[in-house]
């Protein structure tokens, strides 16, 4: 029986593929990664180039899988990156689609009441309702722009500030100190702390005095 035992060990033996001698001290763990088997035997201490050959392949491995992921990431930033270009501003169309439908009824209903009239004869009660439309609208609009973080540049009696305002003319006065915002052509808005647009104003200066005028005129 002994016999019989040591044929089936030496059988089951024989079946076995070899390993090669560079693979004989690296394993593959839990996550699929090689690694250098920290039970090494005699005959691999005694054999250098297999240990040397071991750690080369676990480093190429551990070098392709930080390639693979590095791409990945890359990958996935740039996904994101174009989705947020794209559909970054979903949240203030949404809010402001409200405001032009307002502002769309109110001219539809003006041109409904208008049909039968001649453009002569617009009733005023059409046109009360298209402004009261268009308030209605331009309200809403400056709900919704606030409410993301754009505010409008109103700098009429505020000191000349050319981080925010764009100087278009200067208007003489004794009303004002030189260099007051005196008059506002077009209003300007910021996004949080970053101008969207500068405000295009008129700026206040000291009057000529009428010794000039007089050296002028001579």
């Amino acid at each position: 029986m002994a016999e019989n035992s040591k044929d089936d060990v030496s059988e089951t033996e024989a079946d076995q593929p070899e390993k090669s001698e560079a693979w004989q001290d690296v394993v593959e763990n839990d996550t699929g990664e090689i690694e250098i088997n920290a039970e090494q035997d005699d005959a691999a201490e005694d054999d250098p180039l297999s240990v040397l050959v071991a750690e080369r392949d676990q480093l190429k491995d551990q070098l392709l899988r930080a390639m693979a992921e590095t791409e990945n990431m890359r990958r996935r930033t740039e996904r994101e990156m174009q989705s947020a270009r794209k559909y970054g501003h979903t949240s203030f169309a949404r809010d402001l689609v409200g405001a032009i439908d307002n502002l769309a009824r109110a001219i539809e209903a003006t041109d409904t009441t208008n049909k039968d009239e001649s453009e002569e004869n617009v009733s005023e009660e059409a046109l009360q309702g298209l402004v009261k439309g268009i308030e209605l609208s331009w309200t809403e609009i400056q709900s919704v722009i606030e409410k993301h973080g754009i505010k409008r540049i109103d700098p009429v009696g505020e000191k000349f500030d050319y981080n925010l305002h764009q100087a278009m003319f200067e208007m003489p006065t004794d009303e004002h100190e030189a260099g007051i915002v005196v008059e506002v052509v077009q209003h300007g808005y910021v996004l949080h702390d970053r101008l969207l647009r500068p405000a295009m104003v008129g700026v206040s200066k000291a009057p000529d005095s009428p010794a000039k005028e007089v050296d002028a005129q001579a």
